[in-house]
């Protein structure tokens, strides 16, 4: 019998408030509670600057529902009021033991916990956790959807692993997870103990996606602080083993998701997919500015469905425009790491879960790929080679 959200709040009356006075139901702090067969996810309300110190509320509040019969999953997250704002302003995630920066009395924006910890030390940044065993995590973004992201991302992993590197993807579109279809594999991840759970594996890659979680057809109808919970446990709760490269497919645009990957872990850098067109590239330059400002090196940019080559005749179309990307690239002072062409062959065997760099290894379309991973990994190291990267210094704008 599936779980009731009735279910979920008496059992929840057992876990004391942020004083140790009243309860947490009582008090009005959980909110946002989705069920979906055998998994619960909420959220409570906290004071933000109170955040770290509540994280045991947290967490007792996680065991209690996942000690509920028939409660396989318990996904909680912390969130609260902006600080400073009016009642009517909607609530702002607090990723997981992390308060998010505020305005400082001057009107100007304080660093939030990095920049709280760099003052305590003298100035000295704050250095971000990695995921252990994994060496490097590459972001693959884009500003806008429908230019080809997450295929771009399956098969630049592939891409990865024909250089010879063992590689991982996390699927963090949380909303509209691919890479499963993308990379035909499909199945429940197993624990291997306590909450970690075993990646699934495709064509020699591990991967981890919403998309094992719930139904393909099953929306994800989440808040924000869902979201960064929800992605936080996929990053940290499971068994990727040593990879040299943790591909993530983000979400299209700037938001929480980007904001937690950067907050969360030392990203080797990004990676930017565009069209040619001058509306994809307005939203390309977004993605590389909003990076920028978080302190995430930008590996390079990848033009997707660059140009058609006529099967037939074999002449090209430049549907999108011409060169859109590589000029961009220029201008902002990127990498451009290659274009990807518009064919139908990519498009068939990306719907089929078999990407075009291990349905065709020696076909022009593959190679395009595996070179792009090869300009793409050389980038990284060459970054790497700068230095390790400190917490960023988050800048809230009113």
């Amino acid at each position: 019998m599936a779980i009731t959200r009735e279910q979920v709040l008496e059992s929840l009356r057992r876990v004391k408030g942020p004083d140790l006075e009243g309860d947490i139901v009582s008090l009005g702090l959980v909110s946002d509670i989705v069920t979906d067969g055998d998994k619960v996810y909420f959220a409570i309300s906290v004071d933000p600057a109170r955040a770290e110190e509540l994280e045991p509320m947290r967490q007792a509040a996680e065991r209690v529902v996942g000690d509920l019969d028939g409660v396989e999953v318990a996904v909680v997250s912390l969130t609260a009021e902006r600080a400073g704002g009016s009642a009517g302003q909607p609530q702002s995630p607090v990723a997981s033991r992390q308060p998010r920066p505020q305005s400082s009395p001057t009107g100007g924006q304080s660093a939030g916990p990095a920049g709280t910890a760099a003052a305590a030390r003298g100035g000295q940044p704050q250095q971000i956790a990695g995921v252990p065993g994994v060496r490097n995590i590459i972001a693959v973004a884009s500003g806008k959807g429908g230019v080809g992201k997450s295929t771009v991302a399956a098969n630049l992993a592939l891409g990865f692993q024909a250089n010879g590197l063992q590689v991982g993807v996390l699927d963090a579109d949380i909303y509209g997870p691919s890479q499963p279809r993308l990379l035909g594999v499909s199945g429940r991840p197993e624990p291997v103990h306590g909450r970690t759970l075993k990646p699934m594996e495709g064509y020699g890659l591990k991967v981890m996606s919403m998309g094992f979680l719930v139904e393909e057809d099953t929306p994800m109808i989440w808040r924000g602080p869902m979201v960064i919970s929800a992605l936080t446990q996929m990053l940290r709760e499971v068994a990727w083993g040593e990879l040299d490269v943790l591909v993530v497919d983000m979400p299209p645009g700037t938001g929480d998701a980007q904001l937690t990957m950067a907050q969360q872990v030392p990203l080797a850098g990004a990676v930017i997919v565009s069209t040619p067109q001058d509306l994809a590239l307005i939203d390309a330059r977004k993605g590389i500015n909003m990076f920028r400002r978080v302190d995430v090196p930008i590996l390079g940019v990848i033009e997707n469905m660059s140009y058609f080559l006529c099967p037939s005749c074999g002449t090209r179309s430049d549907i999108f425009g011409y060169g859109g990307a590589r000029q961009e690239a220029d201008k902002l002072g990127v990498e451009f790491l290659g274009e990807v062409p518009l064919h139908m062959s990519i498009r068939e065997l990306s719907d089929s879960g078999r990407p075009v760099v291990v349905s065709e290894p020696d076909g022009p379309h593959a190679g395009v790929f595996i070179e792009i991973a090869r300009r793409c990994w050389a980038e990284a190291e060459r970054q790497k080679s700068m230095g390790e990267r400190a917490a960023p210094r988050i800048v809230m704008e009113q």
